[in-house]
């Protein structure tokens, strides 16, 4: 089942923000857009999504309206805190957003449209299964306004899609990925690694099918095993074996390798783009801490440092919502050093990096060691700035705590 929510300070039943929260109104402003739904259940994923015999009272065909409730009151709460700002970027997610007709995605654009406005070259991105996109689909997406089609590729190995449970059909990835071009829009498929029985030769096959592909941009993640999921449940039991950790990291080397030679350069430690003008700008912003309001059941928003997080279940959510209160479950404003450690933990992860004196003191007198080691790139510390190498990023995390010693 999905995760848990975290354990947080109770949230007002209208959404306000507190009073002095320190809101700066020209800074970015991101939409989540959460559409819970999904034909099944992976064995991998622990995400906030539901099944049609999971929704017990929820309704698909009402979501749309239901999740422009909440854009109505965010644009409230906004207004209150001087803080209304149109949005840079929006992203659907899932779930499986396109198990929704076109049109509901589309009014739910509109609604943020018409509460928000949308930036002049703002990116606008969709998460699609293969096999639910048609030119049809994609066509009345892209009138919509959106620009950018994120598709669930994963592997074009079937037996290793077989162990992910995943049920799309390999050769409509193809499909999927012509429609969204006949459209106009930009193209992304996303890769896991490491499933199990994955050989180092099937995750071969699937970059090559993947970059055979021409998309502007690629995601791999190496594949994590959550407590509570199936997958958690059949290694326990033995009847799979557990991720390999050489074998991933001998993956991720391949796919650096693979996708540098295509012409993709890594901009995040799972994400690699054509350029900079396809990276996604949207996840750019949450690995850079900015501001980002995220709609839905169990969708997580963050403003100025505060942090809230809706609901989990899709009737709940629309009972808070027809009540005309806010979802929001609970919230949290960490505390100085908790930002710095995770503005250390996600801003090291991106190409850019983050500046040496940025860290703590601790920090800056382990940098040497860390170039050392190959970790960190010592010509960009030299010009003040913390950025990982390939080995530093398949050692991101010793990377961070030496960091924030």
């Amino acid at each position: 089942m999905p995760s848990t929510l975290p354990v947080g300070d109770p949230a007002p039943a209208d959404g306000a923000l507190p009073q002095d929260l320190p809101v700066d109104s020209a800074a970015d402003f991101g939409v989540y857009l959460h559409v819970p739904f999904c034909r099944v259940r992976c064995g991998y994923c622990d995400f906030n999504t539901y099944t049609a015999g999971e929704l017990r009272g929820a309704r698909q065909d009402q979501y749309a309206d239901t999740l422009l409730r909440e854009v109505a009151l965010s644009r409230e709460v906004l207004a209150d805190a001087g803080a209304l700002r149109p949005a840079s970027t929006v992203f659907f997610g899932g779930g499986t957003p396109t198990l929704l007709p076109a049109g509901d995605l589309g009014r739910m654009l509109a609604g943020v449209r018409s509460c928000f406005g949308i930036a002049p070259g703002a990116e606008v991105t969709v998460e699609a299964n293969p096999d639910t996109v048609t030119d049809t689909v994609a066509a009345d997406l892209a009138a919509s306004g959106v620009t950018r089609l994120s598709i669930g590729m994963q592997s074009a190995v079937p037996r290793v899609l077989a162990a992910l449970d995943r049920t799309h059909d390999p050769e409509n990835v193809a499909t999927a990925v012509a429609a969204a071009r006949g459209a106009g829009l930009d193209v992304s498929v996303d890769l896991i690694y490491g499933a199990p029985g994955e050989t180092l030769a099937d995750w071969q096959r699937s970059l090559e099918t993947a970059v055979a592909l021409a998309p502007d941009h690629i995601s791999a993640y190496a594949l994590i095993i959550e407590e509570g999921t199936k997958l958690h449940r059949q290694i326990r039991r033995g009847e799979v074996p557990a991720p390999d950790d050489d074998l991933q990291a001998d993956m991720y080397e391949l796919a650096d390798e693979m996708l540098a030679d295509a012409g993709f350069d890594w901009y995040e430690v799972s994400n690699w783009s054509r350029g900079e003008a396809h990276r996604s700008r949207h996840n750019l912003a949450y690995w850079r801490g900015s501001d980002w309001w995220g709609y839905g059941p169990g969708a997580h928003s963050h403003v100025a440092g505060l942090r809230w997080w809706n609901v989990k279940h899709p009737a709940a959510y629309a009972q808070r919502l027809a009540a005309g209160e806010s979802p929001a479950a609970g919230r949290e404003r960490p505390d100085a050093a908790s930002r710095n450690l995770e503005d250390v933990l996600l801003r090291s992860r991106i190409r850019e990096g983050l500046a040496v004196s940025e860290v703590t003191d601790a920090g800056r007198h382990a940098v040497p060691a860390l170039i050392a080691d190959g970790l960190i790139d010592g010509a960009s510390a030299l010009r003040g700035r913390i950025v990982l190498t390939r080995r530093g990023r398949l050692l991101a995390d010793a990377v961070v705590r030496a960091l924030t010693a």
